[in-house]
């Protein structure tokens, strides 16, 4: 009888793993050019794009280190008339932005990856408010950048049409002198081209509208004159979505199948995506893993190109089956290469249960949108590789043997606790409560919220193969003990609770009758407290927690009546695509919505609103109310502990700092980032933003 070391079982789990996931690394070709293997990094939006070249070149470098076969540019503007305002887009007008994209191609190419560029011109949607031009269109339109600009587009004539064309052509040669290997045509999201497909947008009579050929007729010449501009230099890509039975933002469902089928054998590969943006980007709290699945499957079946689909796919699993099921050749993703840039590496070495998964949470989306580079909730390194020089798998060594105490188990503490165990350090991680996780935990548990667990699990996992981490659960430590414990750095990651006086943003001082017993916070409800009567929340947060907290009760049977300062519920959702669906749901569960109004009042049988715009009282029937607007930090540990230097001093207490919500109430995305920048900083005396900047060139 022979035994196995651990070593040879840990290769033959590896190998196995390898060969079961085998399908996702064999090569592909598209057109001239060769995938190494099946993850594809579809064009997405970085907030970075022509404003931040450096760190964006640095970012998409790092997901062609982590194994991605292609990594692809945000949308690639491919002149002044299309300008999409604050969004930091990619462009290729000229000279100096063909050096710009050159840098980021370089980048993705030192790794082995193939570099894709996304073509793209805005139509009616944008404004061109940086370039002052007047934006064109399919016909005359309001713009409908989420900013409403009280912009109007003007409709093509057959000269702009021509001119169109040359000046894509151009950029698709600019981009082959930038060395990308896959140019894209992109003919959906409702921009130009999109525009031109719709019956709904091209009302013209010309030989660009009216018949479907005819709506067709610029995508295909387009395509043709890109074709041209690459032939057997680059792979032709064009981006498309088909309508949901219930037909799209666009097109109708089976039009837009017979579209698909007169360009289906142009391009080298097509990108397909489904006719509705809210599905397509939708959050986990809406759409799950795989959600357009049979969207893709179809125009798969209707051509005899490769296919690039995406689903928010973190499971190893599901993008096997999608590729062996026939939906698509290659896996496509845009937020889970956000969230592990080096998820295909993991899978290949056999190591799929370290992959960072997706939460979909949107908030990389987010930020993109208010003009900032993007970041992620489980990534907190991305937007940093170039700007701090962080890597998502690596970490510097500690700067000395020490001791950390890390008071407070929630997402900051967590990742604090982590990404000290990484660099070596000895960590005591101490929790007041009975399980890890802190407000992740409690929140995941809320309606639509499940998969953000993943914040949590993850870094148990990590933790777990940790042997210098301790972790001590029901462990509330005052002042005294933490000076006992002998630590020499102290980290207090200690949270915030939910504040129920009703002052944030509407109010400045608490509201009538906040003291009472029958008003609750989220934490109370997320605590099993449940009021009886009808209840009315009072949302001025304006993200998820009002709407999650109404939909717990109104599920349970209650009455429930949400009321806002602002014209809609979850006013900052817009931001990651959540607003329309989060209103609909309420709307369709019973909730009663009170927009622009604000709580001035309770008197525990009603509670009395104020308009947010005359100030006009109105009383509304509620047994009990929810305040929904600031968090309080819990910090009276840290201020013990700060004042007391002498006590410190005396405790060989080097470092004390805390971080997360018990220091400035934020995200959860926040909150992680906190601790990881305060373990990765540990030691090094950075400054709050000791940083790289992009500076403009001055000549």
């Amino acid at each position: 009888m022979t035994c196995e070391s651990p070593d040879s079982a840990a290769d033959t789990t590896n190998n196995m793993t390898a060969s079961r996931y085998a399908i996702l690394f064999e090569p592909l070709r598209i057109g001239p050019v060769t995938t190494r293997n099946r993850f594809y990094q579809v064009p997405h939006c970085s907030g970075m794009g022509h404003r931040r070249p450096q760190m964006l070149a640095a970012m998409r470098g790092l997901k062609a280190e982590g194994g991605w076969g292609v990594v692809c540019t945000e949308y690639c503007s491919i002149g002044a008339d299309s300008d999409d305002g604050h969004y930091p887009h990619a462009r290729l007008w000229d000279e100096e932005d063909l050096k710009a994209q050159a840098l980021v191609a370089e980048a993705i190419h030192a790794h082995g990856a193939l570099a894709g560029v996304e073509l793209w011109h805005g139509g009616s949607t944008v404004s061109n408010l940086s370039t002052r031009l007047p934006t064109l269109g399919v016909r005359s339109l309001p713009a409908t950048h989420s900013t409403l600009d009280p912009i109007q587009s003007r409709p093509m004539d057959l000269a702009d049409i021509r001119d169109l064309r040359r000046r894509h052509r151009a950029a698709a040669e600019r981009a082959l002198q930038a060395g990308f290997d896959i140019v894209y045509v992109y003919a959906n999201h409702g921009y130009l081209l999109h525009e031109f497909l719709s019956p709904r947008r091209n009302d013209r009579s010309d030989h660009y509208g009216g018949a479907l050929e005819n709506r067709a007729r610029l995508v295909r010449e387009i395509l043709e004159d890109t074709r041209e501009a690459v032939e057997g230099k680059a792979a032709l890509a064009c981006r498309f979505s088909l309508a949901a039975e219930e037909g799209g933002d666009y097109l109708e469902t089976e039009e837009s199948r017979d579209l698909f089928g007169l360009l289906a054998e142009l391009p080298d590969l097509w990108d397909i995506t489904i006719d509705g943006y809210t599905t397509e980007m939708g959050s986990s709290r809406y759409v799950k893993e795989a959600a357009q699945e049979d969207i893709v499957k179809q125009a798969k079946a209707m051509t005899s190109k490769p296919v690039v689909g995406v689903g928010r796919f973190t499971s190893p699993d599901t993008m096997v089956a999608q590729i062996k099921r026939g939906a698509l050749d290659l896996i496509g993703a845009a937020r889970p290469s956000i969230a592990d840039p080096f998820l295909p590496n993991k899978i290949a070495e056999g190591r799929p249960d370290e992959i960072r998964e997706c939460i979909g949470c949107n908030l990389c989306y987010a930020h993109n949108s208010l003009g900032v580079p993007i970041r992620c909730t489980q990534n907190p390194t991305m937007g940093e590789e170039w700007r701090r020089d962080w890597h998502p798998e690596r970490i510097p060594a500690r700067h000395a043997e020490a001791r950390v105490l890390v008071v407070g188990g929630g997402p900051a503490g967590l990742e604090a606790a982590r990404a000290l165990g990484q660099r070596g350090y000895g960590v005591t991680l101490a929790e007041a409560g009975e399980e890890l996780g802190g407000r992740v935990t409690r929140e995941s548990r809320l309606p639509g919220l499940a998969e953000w667990s993943r914040v949590r699990d993850w870094r148990l996992g990590r933790l777990a193969e940790m042997a210098g981490v301790e972790t001590y659960l029901a462990s509330r430590l005052d002042k005294a003990q933490v000076l006992e414990l002998g630590a020499e750095h102290v980290i207090l990651a200690t949270g915030a609770r939910w504040a129920k006086d009703g002052v944030g943003r509407w109010l400045a001082e608490p509201f009538e009758g906040w003291q009472r017993d029958a008003v609750l916070t989220p934490d109370d409800l997320m605590d099993g407290q449940r009021p009886e009567g009808p209840v009315l929340i009072y949302d001025d947060d304006h993200y998820y927690m009002g709407a999650c907290v109404a939909l717990l009760l109104r599920t349970a049977g209650q009455a429930v009546t949400l009321v806002t300062p602002q014209g809609a519920v979850g006013h900052w959702t817009t931001y990651t695509e959540e607003l329309s669906r989060t209103n609909a749901r309420l709307i369709e569960e019973g909730v009663e919505l009170i927009t622009n109004h604000g709580l001035v009042g309770f008197d525990g049988e009603s509670a009395r609103l104020a308009c947010s715009f005359t100030g006009r009282e109105r009383a509304q029937p509620a047994a009990a109310v929810v305040p929904v607007t600031r968090r309080i930090p819990e910090d009276a540990l840290y201020a013990e502990l700060r004042d007391d230097s002498e006590g410190l001093a005396a405790a060989g207490i080097r470092s004390l700092q805390k971080i997360g919500d018990g220091n400035a109430p934020s995200t959860i995305a926040a909150a992680v980032y906190a601790g990881h920048k305060a373990a990765r900083e540990l030691g090094a005396n950075i400054a709050a933003f000791d940083a790289r900047r992009e500076r403009a060139v001055l000549e």
